[in-house]
């Protein structure tokens, strides 16, 4: 109930929307590591498609991680490693969630492998901005 309702206060404050926007921007470098990686991966190496996702997705979690704490939430947490690891907890979650969709999407309903990743990362975008300003960067 308490996340709820900080969720709610937050939700509309300016800080709150600014905070937003700058994990999408740096969503958008993660993005491109991720599609690239995947890309690479997948087409030009031939790895398997869920593997190759999963390398471009833990990659871009990393910089995601390091731009966040700097940039979107100014973290001064001493204790790196473990905001680190809750961040990538999150990310690992993430993960399992952008490759269900991807292989609901891909495999189940056949739908084009780009077009489903393109789904899958913008669920997952959500999932890491709430969990991340909720529990990794909670203040």
């Amino acid at each position: 109930m308490k996340l709820l309702s900080s969720f709610l206060s937050q939700f509309f404050e300016k800080a709150f929307i600014l905070k937003f926007l700058r994990f999408c921007v740096v969503g958008v470098t993660g993005t491109i590591i991720d599609f690239g990686l995947t890309w690479i991966c997948k087409e030009k190496l031939h790895i398997h498609k869920f593997i190759s996702n999963a390398i471009g997705f833990v990659v871009a979690a990393t910089n995601n991680y390091i731009l966040n704490r700097i940039w979107t939430w100014g973290s001064t947490n001493e204790h790196i490693g473990v905001e680190y690891t809750t961040f990538f907890v999150v990310s690992l979650i993430g993960l399992g969630l952008n490759t269900l969709i991807l292989y609901l999407l891909n495999e189940k309903l056949k739908s084009n492998f780009w077009i489903a990743k393109v789904i899958a990362t913008g669920f997952v975008m959500l999932w890491n901005f709430f969990a991340n300003n909720f529990i990794t960067f909670a203040t």
